[in-house]
């Protein structure tokens, strides 16, 4: 009887095998014949899951949320059954820094993403993600949970400061890419504005009633 194939698992391997590639010689030079050769198989095989290589690149763009998603996971998990809202927020942000190598994979091609599709029509035409806005609302969720519980100032515009976070991490993490900074001082600068973040609102001093 033959060996039922798992096409989902194929181009799983086939969507990592691009991860790979492209983590070494940058997204713009892979083709799908240097894929293939990565994956281990034929160029018709590629050609037979994904078509096109904008396919291609769409489907390694999900590849590659899903391995962030789970590496977000495992870092929240770390923290703790219940970790509140200051880990959480720090899990996912860190997760988004180059320190080891897959982060800096992570971060190198999901920058190379946005790029190319600003050039590259087939891909523009995809949506960059199903949820562009996704970490932005956990964050913005996050911050809210913060203020609620005491933990944040609750006169903090919440989602502003979730976008400014999110964008700060995005820069330092560029910044770690070049050589600019150390994965420790961009760690250490995240976390100063966290710090800052969920800081509660000093309460006014009570002037002292007159004698």
């Amino acid at each position: 009887m033959p060996k039922r194939v798992d096409h989902e698992e194929r181009r799983a391997h086939i969507a990592e095998a691009l991860i790979q590639v492209a983590g070494r010689r940058g997204l713009h030079a892979v083709g799908m014949r240097d894929v293939a050769a990565e994956a281990g198989v034929s160029l018709r095989l590629v050609q037979y899951y994904f078509e096109t290589k904008e396919k291609l690149l769409f489907y390694g763009l999900r590849h590659l949320t899903d391995r962030f998603t789970a590496r977000v996971g495992a870092r929240v998990a770390a923290a703790g059954p219940d970790p509140g809202p200051r880990a959480t927020v720090e899990a996912l942000l860190l997760a988004s820094l180059p320190t080891d190598e897959e982060s800096r994979t992570f971060h190198l091609l999901y920058s190379s993403y946005a790029i190319l599709s600003v050039t590259d029509e087939a891909l523009a035409a995809q949506p960059f993600v199903d949820q562009p806005d996704a970490a932005e609302n956990a964050l913005t969720a996050l911050l809210e949970r913060a203020q609620e519980t005491g933990l944040a100032d609750r006169d903090a515009d919440a989602r502003t400061e979730a976008i400014s976070l999110l964008a700060m991490a995005a820069t330092l993490g560029t910044s770690v890419l070049v050589g600019q900074r150390t994965p420790q001082s961009a760690i250490a600068v995240l976390r100063y504005h966290l710090d800052r973040v969920f800081t509660p609102a000093a309460t006014p001093e009570r002037s002292a009633a007159p004698a």
